[in-house]
């Protein structure tokens, strides 16, 4: 495994894992790494100090617990995309217009998921929709 520090076109900074660094190239070339705050393909690495370490020395306690906190936030929102996936119907980019028809009762009530940038998001809120956003993290290990 290897912890990337990227850095989105709007700026926002964030890590993720990766196998290696060909799944990196591999995912990035597909659009497939997103920013998890604006949600923009847009992603380079960022600089980051390389950790060198002398001979085959053990992981600190601090490290292995990171990994295993990524490890059960990626598995929490892989759960989560595929209970969304499963049991709501995708809307793509018509999200705030559907929300709107479902909300004033133009459409038939039902779970729904899509896209909407964040002022979409803010003016549904404002009118009183009920919305969610929700970070759609892609895990790919190839």
């Amino acid at each position: 495994m290897i912890l990337y520090q990227l850095r989105c076109s709007d700026g926002h900074e964030f890590e993720a894992w990766f196998r290696d660094a060909a799944t990196y190239d591999k995912q990035s070339a597909r659009h497939d790494v997103t920013c998890p705050i604006c949600g923009t393909d847009e992603v380079s690495k960022a600089p980051m100090a390389p950790r060198l370490s002398k001979g085959a020395a053990k992981q600190s306690p601090k490290e292995t617990h990171s990994q295993k906190m990524a490890e059960r936030i990626f598995q929490a929102a892989e759960k989560m995309r595929k209970h969304v996936e499963e049991n709501c119907e995708y809307v793509g980019q018509r999200f705030s217009e559907e929300a709107r028809r479902i909300h004033y009762g133009e459409s038939e009530e039902r779970g729904i998921y899509g896209e909407a940038t964040d002022r979409e998001a803010a003016e549904l809120s404002d009118e009183g929709v009920e919305v969610h956003q929700v970070p759609w993290i892609q895990r790919r290990n190839d």
